[in-house]
This record gives C-alpha cells, sequence and structure tokens, in this order.
C-alpha cells in the first residue's frame, strides 16, 4: 500500500530526550568490518549482493535513492530516528556515529528537508561515510558537489525542528527493512541494501560466486552464445 507523505507542518513531540553529554547506549561487541570487505561489497554493487543474500526484506524501499548519479557508499550502519519534521536526531548522530558510519535514518510522514549542506561538511570533517534517509534533503547541488553520498526518498527545502529525538544508535525500521547498528550499508545507483551483521561473511562469498558466473556468462555471449541457451530457455525458441 502506498503512504503519502504529508506537507502539512506539525510540532515534534518528544519521545526520548537525550543530552550530547549523555551517550544512549550505542555500544557493540563487534569487530569492525575490514575495509577489503567494504570495498568489495562497493564493487560487487547492491543488486549482486540482494541477489545473492537470499534474505527478507534487506532491499530498502525502492524509493529512496541516490540523490545524485554515481554515488557508492559502504559502511557500518548506525541508526537513528528523528521525531516529525525535526532533524535533533541527526545532529546527535553526527557526534556520537564512528567515523566511516553511513547514517540510517527512519523519520515520519511529514516532508521536511532534514538534510543539507551544513550537515554535510559537518558529516564529512566527522568522516561519515554517507547517509541513508527515508525522508527529504535539500541543498542538493552542494551535496553533489562535495560528492558526499545521500540516499533519500525525495527533496524539500523546508527546513526541520530542533527540539526531538527518537532514537540515536538504536535499532530502526526503514519501512519493512530492519537496521542494526552494525550491519552492512551498500547503496549505490540500483538503491541500498541492508545486511545483517552476522550475515554479512556468508553474503560476501555468495556475492563473490555470483560475480564470478555472471563473468563467465559475459565470456559466453562475446563467443556467441545467447541468453536463452545459457539460462536453459531454448524450448522458448519459435
Amino acid at each position: 500500500m502506498r503512504i503519502e507523505r504529508q506537507v502539512a507542518i506539525v510540532m515534534p513531540i518528544v519521545v526520548h530526550q537525550y543530552s550530547l553529554s549523555k551517550d544512549p547506549q550505542v555500544t557493540t561487541t563487534n569487530r569492525p568490518i575490514s575495509q577489503e570487505t567494504l570495498d568489495r561489497a562497493r564493487a560487487l554493487g547492491t543488486s549482486t549482493l540482494y541477489e545473492a543474500a537470499q534474505l527478507p526484506s534487506i532491499d530498502v524501499d525502492c524509493a529512496i535513492r541516490s540523490i545524485w548519479a554515481g554515488a557508492v557508499v559502504a559502511g557500518e550502519a548506525f541508526p537513528v530516528h528523528c521525531a516529525p519534521a525535526d532533524n535533533l536526531a541527526l545532529h546527535v548522530a553526527l557526534e556520537l556515529a564512528p567515523s566511516g558510519s553511513v547514517l540510517v535514518a527512519a523519520t515520519s510522514d511529514v516532508v521536511t528537508g532534514f538534510w543539507g549542506e551544513v550537515m554535510t561538511t559537518a558529516a564529512q570533517i566527522r568522516g561519515i561515510a554517507g547517509l541513508v534517509i527515508d525522508g527529504e534533503v535539500r541543498d542538493i547541488a552542494a551535496i553533489r558537489e562535495r560528492k558526499f553520498p545521500v540516499f533519500a526518498r525525495g527533496i524539500c527545502m523546508r527546513g526541520p525542528a530542533k527540539g526531538a529525538v527518537v532514537s540515536v544508535g538504536e535499532s530502526i525500521s526503514l519501512r519493512d527493512t530492519q537496521v542494526a547498528r552494525g550491519d552492512l550499508v551498500v547503496g549505490d545507483d540500483d538503491g541500498v541494501v541492508v545486511i545483517p551483521r552476522a550475515a554479512v561473511e556468508k553474503v560476501m562469498a555468495a556475492a563473490e560466486a555470483r560475480a564470478a558466473k555472471e563473468a563467465r556468462i559475459m565470456e559466453q555471449l562475446a563467443e556467441g552464445q545467447t541468453t536463452l541457451e545459457l539460462f536453459g530457455l531454448s524450448q522458448w525458441r519459435r
């Protein structure tokens, strides 16, 4: 079912309020995902990772897309839940998220420009790898110029409030996709996937095998074979 996003401005409700000096339970016992794994995940791409994973709902809603062509990101998820029309949680996350993290933000159905040039600049200085947000952003030209990977539902110039936080560093849901801190987030022109941390090693191995198989298919196509032959579909010839 399509969920229509509201355009009315509403006052946010404080669900959880954190001071900047208080760390809201963001600890993790997992070792960091290696840079080699992140590099390979970017190279393999979201479609290959998704097909190889064979896991339900790891593909983020396809309406959440890169705001500039060619953006690619891979990193560990740092989940954020913004209050309606309010981006304070993202400001808190910029101080708490480790370098290399991908901020993954749930919002609400109130259309607001949750992120822009100032926060992009702050994120790059902090070493944040990118942003995935189930909401809107603004200052698109500046973000594109900085080549900061942002994957968003839409664009809106309307600025947010800064008075409430739902959660920072705690597990969230982006529609049907569950996101926990430390999950592998990969985004590119095809969309975004979130791979549970416990499944990363297995999924990467399966994705490498799939990529090798597809490379062989490309060779066979160059040799003159057809997709009907390679995929066992010759019975459909007429």
